[in-house]
């Protein structure tokens, strides 16, 4: 499954980085812990998050992500699009809660 993919089924918004949506995702991590994500994702993760800084960009490029999911109607901020930008790192958003977004994320990587 590649992130194009999970655009269409779970209907996210794009804010930067369309150029990358053939990223292939591996699995998903859920943490608002910056040193959590760093320490414990993986490469080809979704990672899904509620922080907008770019710091989040840095540690999603550090980790190779294949893209980052904000919850709850977050936005990024432009520091943050232009570093993802580029990073070449998919910043998708949706106005779901985590739980449900990663629920729904998870049923469709296990298909």
């Amino acid at each position: 499954m590649n992130v194009s993919d999970i655009v269409k089924e779970l209907d996210l918004t794009v804010f930067t980085g369309e150029d990358y949506l053939s990223r292939e995702i591996y699995g998903g991590y859920v943490s608002d812990l910056l040193s959590d994500v760093m320490g414990f994702s993986s490469e080809g993760d979704v990672w899904i998050t509620l922080q907008t800084h770019k710091n989040v960009m840095a540690i999603a490029s550090l980790k190779e992500h294949a893209a980052v999911i904000l919850v709850k109607g977050f936005k990024p901020d432009q520091d943050t699009i232009n570093h993802a930008a580029e990073e070449g790192i998919p910043i998708l958003g949706t106005h779901k809660k985590t739980f449900e977004i990663s629920g729904e994320l998870y049923s469709l990587l296990k298909k």
